[in-house]
């Protein structure tokens, strides 16, 4: 299994606004995409509770030689990668280039669901709904008279909500400075503005092509921290309700059947537009309307059963994680086939322990 593994995040305190916050967050926002070892060693229980054998290989610079000098049947790849504009598909990219078989989505489905931008474009390629947006290469890149306010200021190429607090939602241009000032100065990146939509936080999961139940977030109960959408706090902090930070999770969502369909299509035709394999999540906004607004397409979304979303929704379906977790590596297992080694192996599973020749032999199934 190849991850990446998040040190221990100490709570921030209030900030008085997002240029502070930012200033607080510099030391421990770098890896909040990345899997603590909670998360990691239940991933792992669930993998060899399903007999398979399990090594751990950590995202760093001595990864290819790992794999390199170990034949593997499967990895489990929950990796983001380190750095640089599309880090989540470094791993696959190694994984590809040495013939390797890994479950999930491949290095271009992620490299590009990670810039926002790009993934709004296909998605408005694919007829499908996303709030009106615009891409500010710098903070004093002009406006676009044709968007109009509250508008949500984003980086444009990060996860886990990163740069993006209470005061990212502005409401004139004022504020919209000081927040793609604050983004540009922290990300190093162009600031996504996009128009905010008011109505019912959904996030919407595919499993293999299946419709997941969908998971409504009522921020209803984040008061207190005045937080009514995923920010960078929301997401780390999910659950804790002294802060405000435990929004009411819904699932299935409490929605018309017709409603429900509608939401569930939109995620399936995300999922096909960006090339997402074995299992995705989209997160939407539904207007008062009806109209599912699809925000942004995560094809590595967080498998924690504790603190995770796309758990939620597999319970819902009736599915425990280790099921989850097999059916993940089923879905992957079916698009490769394998050419027998050479040599026997003496141990079988998601790693096997003899050394692997160059390109062992794994391809992926042109079906």
């Amino acid at each position: 299994m190849t991850y990446n593994l998040k040190r221990e995040v100490a709570d921030l305190p209030a900030a008085p606004d997002a240029v502070q916050a930012g200033r607080d967050a510099l030391l421990i926002d770098a890896d909040s995409e990345f899997d603590t070892q909670k998360t990691i060693d239940t991933i792992v229980q669930s993998l060899r509770a399903a007999g398979h054998a399990v090594h751990l290989v950590e995202a760093t610079a001595d990864l290819p030689h790992w794999f390199l000098t170990h034949a593997v049947d499967l990895v489990f790849n929950i990796a983001e990668g380190c750095y640089g504009a599309h880090r989540e598909s470094q791993v696959p990219a190694i994984l590809e280039s040495l013939g390797v078989a890994f479950t999930g989505s491949n290095s271009v489905t992620l490299a590009l669901a990670l810039d926002k931008a790009k993934t709004k474009q296909i998605l408005a390629s694919e007829g499908l709904q996303t709030p009106p947006w615009q891409l500010l290469a710098t903070p004093t890149t002009p406006l676009s008279p044709a968007l109009a306010f509250p508008l949500i200021v984003k980086p444009n190429r990060e996860g886990s909500s990163k740069g993006i607090w209470r005061e990212s939602v502005v409401g004139d241009e004022a504020a919209l400075r000081r927040q793609a000032a604050f983004i540009y100065a922290r990300y190093h990146q162009e600031i996504l503005v996009e128009e905010f939509i008011h109505g019912t936080e959904l996030t919407a999961g595919v499993l293999g092509e299946e419709a997941l139940p969908i998971l409504e977030i009522d921020f209803g109960p984040c008061r207190t921290s005045g937080e009514f959408f995923y920010s960078w706090r929301m997401k780390e902090f999910q659950g804790d309700e002294a802060r405000g930070l435990a929004p009411a999770l819904h699932c299935p969502a409490r929605l018309p059947a017709a409603t429900t369909a509608a939401v569930q299509a939109a995620a399936r035709r995300a999922h096909r537009a960006l090339g997402c394999k074995d299992f995705s999540r989209t997160d939407i906004r539904l207007r008062a309307d009806g109209t599912p607004f699809v925000l942004e397409i995560n094809p590595l979304p967080g498998l924690s059963p504790l603190d995770s979303n796309f758990p939620v929704m597999t319970r819902a379906a009736g599915m425990s994680h280790e099921a989850l977790i097999q059916r993940i590596v089923e879905l992957a297992m079916s698009r490769y086939r394998r050419v027998p080694p050479q040599e026997p192996s003496p141990s079988r599973g998601l790693v096997a322990s003899r050394v692997a020749p160059w390109g062992s032999g794994l391809k992926e199934d042109a079906r």
